[in-house]
């Protein structure tokens, strides 16, 4: 039963990385859009691949770290989609929203299974 969870939120951190590369695709190609773009395409993907890592961590201590880093990089991929430049394009805007509920929502997920973890100490 917990394999499904963890390929359900491998797969839903995979269609989020694929999500971010179709909206990045659709965007004016600006300087500075462009080095925007670069990180927010890196830090998307790096969400699942860090997941994915921690599912198959050697040790506790392992996992959670790549939590924490799958955390940090939803955050940052968050930072990135503010910055992005959408010429008020409203197909855009409303994606872009909807790409940052996506963050929003990880970083709770994650944050949950971190303080699981903090529970389970004290």
């Amino acid at each position: 039963m917990s394999n499904t969870k963890h390929y359900d939120l491998e797969e839903r951190t995979l269609n989020f990385a694929k999500k971010v590369r179709e909206f990045v695709n659709k965007l004016t190609k600006s300087i500075a859009n462009f080095e925007d773009i670069k990180q927010l395409v890196r830090s998307s993907g790096s969400i699942g691949a860090n997941y994915i890592e921690a599912n198959e961590a050697l040790s506790k201590k392992d996992f959670y770290h790549r939590i924490k880093i799958s955390r940090k990089e939803a955050k940052e991929s968050r930072y990135w989609l503010k910055l992005v430049e959408t010429d008020n394009k409203k197909d855009l805007e409303l994606r872009r929203e909807e790409l940052i509920q996506e963050t929003t929502e990880f970083m709770k997920i994650f944050g949950s299974i971190l303080e699981k973890k903090v529970n389970k100490e004290f």
